[in-house]
């Protein structure tokens, strides 16, 4: 039969590739912000934004502050099933009443939210460790 040591082995595999497994695609959004309006923008992405990424489906790995030189960036990672399910799932967000209303209220009274948006789609490569 087999010995304990092979089976705790087999296991230890299973759940490495188990906490690997669910994304097919992820993706990476990177966006310039602004120092003047910061607080609001993270304000709003924190209250009001995933919430309503959440209503189509969004699943947000992990999200990030970082600098490009003097630029000030939010950076965060998607993951979804496929590519498909990824455009259809943005095109019902970027339709959505209600975050059309939250954007225009918000910019009223903060201004220009974002400025160049970096859009990555990563497909994980057959020899990464996770």
């Amino acid at each position: 039969g087999m010995t304990l040591a092979l089976l705790l082995a087999l296991a230890a595999v299973d759940e490495s590739a188990a906490r690997c497994e669910p994304a097919a695609v992820q993706q990476l959004r990177i966006y310039e912000i602004f120092d003047g309006n910061k607080a609001a923008f993270h304000d709003r992405f924190r209250d009001h934004t995933q919430r309503i990424m959440k209503r189509y489906g969004f699943e947000i790995v992990t999200i990030w502050e970082t600098k490009q030189g003097e630029r000030t960036e939010l950076a965060y990672l998607l993951q979804w099933p496929d590519e498909a399910t990824m455009k259809q799932r943005w095109a019902e967000f970027m339709d959505d009443e209600e975050w059309a209303r939250i954007k225009k209220e918000w910019g009223a009274i903060h201004g220009r939210a974002v400025g160049e948006i970096q859009d990555r789609t990563l497909i994980r490569t057959d020899y990464s460790p996770c």
